[in-house]
C-alpha cells in the first residue's frame, strides 16, 4: 500500500530518509490534500530505472521479432564461441 504524507513532514529529513529506505515503494507527498511530490530511496529509483530499461528491451525485441529480424540461436552461439572462445 503506498505511503502518503503531508508536505510538512518533509521537515524531518531523518525520518523521511528512514521511511524511504524501509520500503521499496515511492512515498507520495501531498500539498493541501493534492499530490505534489514523489520521494524514494536511491535503491528504489535504480530498481525502477532497471525495470523501465528491461521493458524497453522487451518491446524492442518484440518489434524485431514481429518484423522478421530474427537470428538463429545456434548460429549466434557458434559465432560467439569462435570469437570469444578459449584460446590456448
Amino acid at each position: 500500500m503506498p505511503q502518503i504524507i503531508p508536505i510538512r513532514d518533509l521537515r524531518d529529513t531523518t525520518k523521511l530518509s528512514a521511511m524511504c529506505n524501509a520500503t521499496d515503494e515511492p512515498i507520495f507527498v501531498t500539498k493541501n490534500g493534492y499530490g505534489d511530490l514523489v520521494v524514494m530511496s536511491v535503491a528504489t529509483y535504480e530498481q525502477q530505472l532497471a525495470k523501465v530499461d528491461m521493458y524497453n528491451k522487451i518491446c524492442e525485441a518484440k518489434a524485431q521479432a514481429d518484423s522478421g529480424e530474427l537470428l538463429d540461436g545456434q548460429t549466434v552461439l557458434a559465432e560467439l564461441k569462435e570469437k570469444y572462445g578459449r584460446r590456448e
